[in-house]
């Protein structure tokens, strides 16, 4: 029995090839003029190599045995070319060892050329019985053996590491267990961790692998002060609260993306990149460097799109990343499409240490309102905090409206005090397919003119992706079905009399409510029977998306079906549900949802196509 092999790395045989190879194309290049007949025929090619093998092995070879690189040498001479495959036994032994097989047969067959031809090689291989790990022993040494979480980080390093007894073995899958594992054990906590030491011993007799590897996880680290380099503009204080990287919490990789991410999607830079100190001579307080490249002070984006709901809109985008004199970040934006023009800016300051920011914002719009044009304004100061998942923000903020058209109710204004509450915990932020996310409203003020009235204003929205089934294409690949489920209630409490702002009260219909009706085209009534925006909202939708299976496979292609409902009144007993119904294709695209649905709108009567992109909660 012949003894154990240690495989450390590949082995001398390629490099040997490549030697020799170089050594005998020389001794060609010297040879005397005539001395030697070329190998090759008339056409250019040197030879012809054929593999005859089990057809995983053969396309192995055929990609990558070195002997390929000599068929189209025109001027390579036979006696060379028998001196190659003596090299060529050795690379095709090398290369099976990587799939697993150490005992293969190997026979190299040449026939010399006749009649023009080039010469035939003819490799044919029996691999013989795949190697497969018998034993597998893994351990670890530095702090993970010591710190608070013993056995957690070991653990998920031991769960990383995919060759495991009874799997073939083979080069590939030995670096690949390796490298999660390693990778596993540098996510959390052990960012230095490395290799120790590893070892394959192979027996080519009983076809087995003893494996094992140790790995050094180093210092334990934390994350302390984040340092930015290349800031001109910006205070630097102010950033390190948008990054809201948790200063001396446990190294985490995810942790320190979601810090990178936060700082690139801000709008202050052109490039991000944060890196941890593994040399850092302090790991429990292990610096973080950021280094950035700010954005253009100002710039302007043009923008043109198309809507079902509004038709052709244009609209100018305008960013001032540092206002003077306060230094804060301004957002303006015009826009125009068939239903609505408006022109609004937004001022934002950079947060504080507890993640409060100040807000403001101004805005005009014109825009039909059920029956009606309205020339509506709003001034909102404020402040506003974002984490993770949740939002918060609270704002004073007053609302007027003028309505233009016969019978239009009086001209109205408000002052209101109006806090929110989002908290969105869905598994993508752009193609969600589980999760949840939850919205409320609360503000209270007091109508300013005609008269002034007291008044409550009250908005909760929900929104739920539930797995339901499972499509599975032949080629096994799958995704799961979903139900998306939705739900908006709104009111506004106040006496009967009191004029409330439009912009304050509720309309529904459309591309993102309920599909079958133009937008906001559900609303109340006037007493002269003219559609307006009602007190009181009720909306639900419950739609099906179910992946497509295209060619075999389960593609970015889904199909929906849906049934929508909304109702909006002055009362709550007048509240009556308009329905739609419809079907629907989804395709996954690189930013984000495209949807087309076709939607029967039951009490409208008539068919309507409703086009959107990009997902929004």
């Amino acid at each position: 029995m012949a003894s154990p092999r240690t495989v450390r790395g590949r082995q001398l045989a390629l490099p040997l090839f490549f030697l020799l190879a170089g050594a005998l194309t020389g001794c060609g290049a010297l040879a005397p003029r005539g001395s030697e007949r070329p190998a090759a025929s008339t056409n250019g090619a040197a030879f012809t190599l054929q593999v005859r093998a089990p057809e995983d092995v053969r396309k192995y070879l055929e990609a990558h045995l070195e002997l390929q690189r000599f068929r189209n040498f025109s001027d390579l001479q036979e006696r060379e070319l028998s001196r190659l495959l003596g090299a060529a036994e050795a690379n095709a032994r090398e290369l099976l060892a990587t799939l697993g097989y150490f005992g293969p047969d190997i026979r190299l067959d040449l026939t010399k050329s006749q009649n023009g031809a080039p010469p035939a090689v003819v490799l044919t291989v029996a691999p013989g019985e795949r190697t497969h790990v018998e034993q597998l022993a893994l351990s670890f040494r530095g702090d993970v053996e010591r710190g608070p979480t013993t056995g957690r980080e070991e653990a998920s390093a031991r769960a990383a590491w995919t060759l495991t007894p009874g799997q073939p073995f083979t080069q590939e899958a030995w670096d690949s267990a390796k490298q999660n594992a390693l990778r596993a054990l540098q996510q959390h906590r052990y960012p230095a961790a490395s290799l120790a030491n590893s070892r394959a011993e192979i027996d080519a007799d009983t076809h087995q692998a003893r494996l094992s590897a140790t790995f050094d996880s180093g210092p334990a680290y934390r994350f302390g002060a984040l340092r930015l380099q290349g800031l001109e503009r910006y205070d630097a204080e102010g950033l390190a609260h948008v990054a809201r990287l948790p200063s001396g919490r446990p190294y985490d990789e995810t942790e320190l993306l979601d810090a990178q991410q936060r700082l690139a999607s801000s709008g202050y830079f052109d490039a991000v990149f944060l890196t941890l100190d593994p040399d850092a001579q302090t790991p429990e307080a292990a610096p973080v460097v950021a280094r950035v490249r700010e954005a253009p002070l100002q710039k302007a984006v043009f923008g043109i799109g198309v809507s079902t709901d509004s038709g052709l809109r244009l609209s100018l985008d305008h960013t001032h990343n540092r206002l003077p004199p306060l230094g804060w970040r301004a957002l303006s934006k015009l826009s125009f499409d068939r239903e609505a023009k408006a022109l609004g800016t937004e001022w934002t300051a950079l947060p504080g240490a507890d993640g409060w920011r100040w807000v403001a914002g101004a805005q005009l719009q014109r825009e039909a309102t059920g029956d009606y044009q309205v020339n509506g304004s709003r001034l909102r100061l404020g402040r506003s905090q974002s984490t993770d998942h949740i939002d918060r923000n609270y704002a004073l903020q007053y609302d007027s409206a003028a309505s233009q058209g016969p019978m239009a109710p009086p001209d109205s204004s408000s002052l209101s005090l109006a806090t929110g509450w989002t908290g969105r915990y869905f598994d993508s932020p752009t193609t969600p397919t589980s999760g949840w996310g939850l919205a409320a409203e609360l503000g209270v003020g007091t109508t300013l003119r005609p008269e002034r009235e007291p008044f409550v204003r009250l908005l909760a929205r929900w929104l739920h992706f539930r797995p339901l089934g499972r499509v599975t294409a032949p080629d096994g690949t799958a995704r799961r079905a979903r139900l998306a489920l939705r739900a908006e209630a709104g009111a506004v409490l106040a006496q009967g009399g009191a004029h409330i702002p439009v912009t304050q009260l509720f309309l529904t219909g459309g591309d993102t409510t309920v599909r079958g009706y133009g937008l906001r085209s559900i609303g109340a009534r006037t007493e002269q029977g003219q559609l307006y925006g009602g007190r009181y909202l009720a909306a639900a939708s419950v739609e099906w998306q179910r992946p497509l299976v295209v060619d075999g496979t389960v593609s970015d292609f889904e199909s929906a079906v849906f049934v929508d409902l909304g109702a909006v009144a002055d009362r709550v007993s007048d509240l009556h549900a308009r329905v739609g119904v419809g079907v629907g294709a989804r395709w996954r695209s690189p930013v984000g949802p495209l949807q087309a649905d076709l939607a029967y709108g039951v009490q409208a009567k008539e068919v309507r196509l409703h086009l959107r992109l990009g997902f929004t909660f």
